[in-house]
């Protein structure tokens, strides 16, 4: 390999992207604007969650129930219904996410140290919204039940000193249980790939389309030569747009980083040198800009989302689709930022991911070079 043929194609690529403003639009606008997009638009946070009670009761304990749900930041109480056609209306209109249905006999029921029954009618058309808003729900709940419980037990055999049970939760590595903690680390992996995917799946197929093509494989360079020198560029966009994004997921967003910026950036570079070199592959092999682009929006932006972890578990895909997510480059790239960001882990952890990424990007660009062929046609 001839260094001095490999520093003139990358000179040619770098001085093409500078002369182009649209390539650099793409290569650091669009991630910065998906980023601030999908960190303030996507998010799994349940909060607020509209609740209207109808009290029957009309008693301090129903007025306790109540107020249990109307002083939680998990509900804000948007009015009182005096029927059910008053809550299905509620409901419909979507004024209403649950209603609270507190009949007549609570407070007597529960003075004679009887159950009573409450009501929780929940708009059930969101099924994941639901179950996170009736956990919720059962929470309130089951706090009112214990309080109501230690009141009974207490008229009965006296005050007690302290309560039976001291539960003391500690969450590790997002005690707030914030979504976009979660979800921005992700975000990165997803983001990087589908831009490093298009950046590169333009260049061949740019070539061919453009004539030019055929002066290069005229010239000594060879495939690799070529090949390699087209990335370096790109490389160094890629990190860029990496650097910006940790930026903004640091001051803007607030995730915090706890493990290694150095060990984050290796991992990145791996990753970008593989969907780098996949973007090229695919632009050899289809020689068209149109196709190219949009066969690297398949291949990389659908898998990433939706196979690698970052919104769905992929412990509760389907046992196919979970094996076949251990091709998907995306899925370790995710486990890594994750681990680096929130846990704080190192190489002694995240060895495996971190592998695949080096057998993944080794792969791929010997694939990329070994299809590339100095003929036309």
């Amino acid at each position: 390999m001839n260094l001095r043929r490999l520093r003139a194609v990358a000179r040619k690529e770098t001085i093409h992207i500078l002369r182009d403003p649209r390539s650099l639009i793409l290569a650091i606008g669009i991630p910065m604007l998906m980023i601030v997009l999908f960190g303030y638009a996507l998010t799994l946070d349940v909060d607020r969650v509209p609740v209207m009670i109808w009290d029957q009761s009309h008693t301090t304990l129903s007025r306790d129930l109540a107020a249990r749900f109307t002083g939680s930041r998990y509900f804000s109480f948007v009015g009182s219904a005096q029927s059910y056609a008053d809550i299905e209306r509620a409901i419909d209109r979507r004024d209403a996410y649950i209603c609270l249905v507190i009949p007549g006999d609570f407070a007597p029921r529960l003075a004679a140290g009887r159950s009573a029954g409450v009501q929780a009618i929940i708009d059930g058309s969101d099924s994941n919204t639901a179950a996170i808003v009736l956990g919720y729900t059962q929470v309130v709940t089951s706090t009112f039940n214990a309080s109501v419980s230690l009141e009974q037990i207490q008229r009965i055999a006296g005050p007690m000193t302290k309560a039976p049970l001291d539960f003391r939760p500690r969450v590790w590595f997002n005690a707030d249980l914030e979504s976009k903690n979660f979800i921005i680390p992700g975000l990165i992996a997803v983001i990087m790939g589908l831009i490093a995917a298009l950046l590169t799946s333009l260049t061949i197929a740019r070539e061919w389309e453009r004539g030019t093509m055929e002066q290069l494989i005229s010239t000594p360079v060879r495939p690799a030569e070529l090949i390699l020198g087209k990335l370096v560029p790109y490389f160094v966009v890629g990190m860029l747009d990496v650097l910006i994004a940790v930026l903004m997921a640091v001051f803007l967003f607030q995730v915090p980083l706890r493990g290694s910026v150095p060990l984050l950036f290796a991992m990145a570079s791996l990753f970008i040198v593989g969907t780098l070199a996949q973007g090229i592959l695919i632009s050899t092999l289809a020689k068209q800009q149109l196709l190219a682009s949009q066969f690297a929006m398949v291949s990389t932006f659908l898998p990433a989302f939706l196979l690698s972890g970052f919104m769905f578990a992929i412990s509760n895909m389907p046992v196919p689709v979970q094996a076949v997510t251990y091709i998907v480059p995306a899925r370790y790239f995710v486990a890594l930022v994750k681990g680096i960001y929130l846990r704080g882990v190192g190489l002694e952890t995240l060895w495996w991911d971190s592998l695949f990424l080096f057998i993944f990007a080794t792969v791929v660009t010997g694939l990329a070079i070994a299809k590339f062929k100095k003929r036309l046609g």
